[in-house]
């Protein structure tokens, strides 16, 4: 994507410095003087290096590590690039996370970047000081660098060595890359990297099993009182008119209420309600009486905002347009037939596990923020804003995520715990109950997409046009990242369009992205794992099968002949080498894996889709196959297993791969069949775990999960595997009774409805 850049350090005007300094010897990358040594400048703090990894005394690596950790094992995958480039013994390898500092650049975990954006850094980091060592050991040895090796954290030669701590203590490392230098330095080949693609112990799991591990949630804090939000009724436009704290007053321990006063406007007129224990804060926000100025929003339904949406994606003069290939007018005009079909999903929410929270203090001059959160460099500003300092003065410490899945990386929930802080002024710990946090939640947006198919006068499909709409979190969140239309006719919300982009290559395709100005109004609609794809696949995937049936083709042939890798298909470096081929070659894998085309049992079937990931500018490849069974007399679907199969390039850290892909398949079972509330007067109607109900165990299907092997440029894992299992459902529900089910979820009522439809 175009914004990349915005998700990378820019390291173009800093060298990379090896230097020792008291105890240690640190690299990273500063700007120095053309005369000043890596030694000198480290020594004298004379720059302002970006320390990406240390080594002390007695041999320890230490990463630093400016990504979020919220299961996906980030520390573990970057300490990992490092260490195999340097050469470090793994099991004196740590990672620490780092605070907020303008040092480590833009700060971002989302999108499944992490790896994608760090990989080329950090292996040629690791590769500058794997050099530096080599030379201060060889010194030691007094042997000629170009004779010695180095691994697991020792340089050696003939039957002697000399180990990295050792180095530390006597090797006075000074030496520094240029850019340029930088860019030049061999990398490891795949065949001789130790770590990247082997199982080896995860760093940052013991923390997780041992109850060591700190989250946002666990902070305490000398004299800290505890907040709970009164969360109003919609997201916008409301007004505290009057505050009766009577009842609460009866509660032990409530300490008063605070009307928040927002200049970032992100929770403009809210109340938080203090005491001094969370469970007072609890029932005394239960107790107390807030009444409002209500908002216009409180009287929008679900319904309105799917209706609104529909007239939106039938007017070919609204929106803008993102794909625009061949004469899609013409097309039009000369088919034979056309076929025509809309796909709906609700709106659905995070629930991750750990609540939203943020313990906030003003301590030595600058306001502490510690919480949970993805997107620190976008939330920062917010937060400066609203306590109405510069943003040098906010600091945000990294803890644990309970879960994220998109919704930390707007920290918006940080903002009243930070203005409670300063009315009161002391240190605040405001955490969200579950129905609090379901109605702050930024949830995804409901959408809805409308397909046609045309087909000339031979029943060939001659074009796609596609129009999509639904609440754009980007354009309020983040407008600065809103891509360029393809016309030029105005900008696309990028993770509300990606996956209709895709790779099959058509004659004639045109995709019209619309924002729902209505859903826009009445709630903040949000990054959900898979973000745009998770509902765009669900349609664009169906709608393949569809279209395969009306021509009469095996939906796996259908696909594999649209996926021919030619044009824009073809992929280009280093990203997308292979393009839609590699593509094909997954579909290939995971029609073998399910046995594609074999005979079923009755009320049974086998259902096909791929996915490209979050981004066509960083294509995963995947395909799906689900096997399903359907209870003709209730409908209830039951997936009886998943078979996957993956191209991500080349995987840092297979276990942890494995691990995301399992949760995103289980996720999109979730989505397809389980997950979503609705919106009732203007905030969502599920608040809890007894109406919003994720996959329980006993639904969990069999996994089938297999990495295809690849030597190419790692790409992102964290949300690809979600995309397909929705459609390959839908799909296979097809194939099962014969019925075409385009709302997601997937409700036993619906497949009835349509069961029975099929039979009167």
């Amino acid at each position: 994507m175009k914004n990349q850049e915005r998700n990378a350090l820019d390291l173009s005007r800093r060298d990379f410095l090896v230097g020792s300094v008291g105890t240690a010897v640190v690299m990273g990358f500063g700007a120095i003087g053309a005369t000043a040594s890596a030694r000198a400048a480290v020594a004298s703090k004379a720059f302002a290096p970006t320390i990406w990894f240390e080594i002390d005394r007695e041999g320890a690596v230490v990463v630093h590590v400016a990504k979020s950790e919220m299961g996906q094992h980030i520390g573990t995958a970057l300490a990992r690039i490092v260490a195999d480039e340097l050469g470090a013994d793994w099991n004196r390898v740590r990672i620490h996370h780092v605070a907020t500092d303008p040092k480590w650049g833009f700060m971002v975990t989302g999108g499944s970047w992490s790896v994608f954006h760090s990989f080329e850094h950090l292996s040629r980091a690791g590769a500058a000081g794997r050099i530096a060592l080599l030379e201060a050991g060889a010194r030691l040895l007094g042997e000629d660098p170009k004779t010695c090796e180095i691994a697991d954290g020792v340089v050696s030669r003939g039957g002697r060595s000399v180990a990295f701590g050792e180095i530390v203590q006597r090797g006075q490392l000074d030496r520094r890359f240029s850019a340029e230098e930088l860019e030049q330095l061999p990398i490891k080949a795949p065949a001789e990297r130790r770590l990247v693609g082997r199982d080896t112990r995860a760093l940052d799991i013991p923390a997780k099993t041992n109850g060591t591990a700190v989250y946002g949630i666990d902070v305490e804090i000398d004299g800290m009182v505890y907040a709970r939000p009164v969360v109003p009724p919609t997201r916008y436009g409301n007004r505290v008119q009057r505050v009766d704290d009577s009842a609460s007053k009866k509660v032990k321990g409530y300490l008063g209420y605070e009307v928040l006063v927002d200049p970032s406007e992100t929770c403009q007129g809210w109340v938080a309600v203090l005491a001094d224990s969370y469970y007072a804060a609890i029932k005394a926000t239960d107790a107390i009486d807030v009444t409002y100025e209500m908002s216009p929003a409180t009287k929008v339904s679900e319904a309105m905002i799917q209706e609104h949406g529909k007239k939106l994606v039938a007017d070919r003069s609204k929106g803008a347009l993102w794909v625009e290939e061949g004469d899609i007018e013409a097309t039009r005009e000369s088919a034979a037939t056309i076929l025509k079909a809309n796909y709906r999903t609700a709106t659905a929410l995070h629930v991750q596990l750990e609540p939203v929270n943020a313990t906030v203090e003003f301590k030595d001059g600058a306001w502490h923020v510690h919480t949970g959160n993805q997107w620190q460099s976008l939330t920062l500003p917010t937060v400066a804003k609203a306590l109405g300092v510069p943003q040098e003065k906010v600091i945000i410490h990294h803890y644990f995520l309970g879960g994220g899945f998109g919704r930390r990386l707007y920290g918006d929930y940080i903002v009243p715990a930070a203005l409670t802080a300063k009315a009161v002024g002391k240190p605040v710990k405001m955490v969200f109950t579950r129905p609090d946090d379901a109605l702050f939640d930024q949830p995804r947006s409901p959408s809805v997409q409308q397909f046609e198919a045309f087909f000339d006068q031979s029943g060939k499909l001659a074009g796609l046009e596609h129009a999509l709409t639904s609440g754009w979190p980007t354009s309020a969140m983040a407008p600065g990242f809103m891509a360029d239309a393809a016309a030029g006719d105005g900008k696309v919300d990028i993770f509300a369009a990606s996956g209709s982009d895709h790779w099959y290559t058509l004659p004639s395709h045109r995709v019209r992205a619309i924002e729902n100005d209505l859903a826009q109004k009445t709630f903040l609609s949000g990054w959900l794992r898979s973000v745009g794809p998770g509902w765009i696949g669900w349609g664009v995937e169906s709608f393949i099968d569809e279209i395969a049936h009306r021509m009469g083709k095996d939906p796996l042939a259908l696909r594999l002949e649209l996926l021919d890798g030619q044009g824009k298909n073809a992929g280009k470096a280093p990203e997308s080498v292979g393009g839609a081929k590699r593509f094909a070659k997954v579909l290939r894998q995971v029609a073998k894996q399910a046995d594609w085309g074999r005979s079923l049992p009755k009320n049974e079937g086998l259902g096909l889709a791929v996915s490209a990931g979050q981004e066509r500018t960083m294509p995963t490849w995947v395909a799906c196959a689900a096997h399903v069974a359907v209870n003709p007399d209730s409908g209830a679907v039951t997936v009886k297993k998943v078979h996957l199969a993956v191209d991500a390039g080349t995987i840092v850290h297979p276990d942890g791969a494995l691990a995301q892909l399992e949760g995103s398949v289980l996720w999109g079972v979730s989505l397809a069949l389980h997950e979503s509330t609705e919106l009732a007067g203007g905030r969502v109607a599920a608040t809890n775990l007894h109406q919003y109900q994720p996959v329980r165990m006993r639904d969990v299907p069999e996994l089938d999960i297999q990495l295809v092997p690849s030597d190419e440029f790692p790409v992102g894992l964290g949300e690809p595997g979600v995309i397909a299992v929705a459609p390959a459902i839908g799909n296979a529900i097809y194939d099962a009774v014969g019925v075409r089910l385009r709302d997601l979820p997937i409700r036993p009522e619906a497949v009835l409805a349509q069961l029975r439809s099929e039979a009167a």
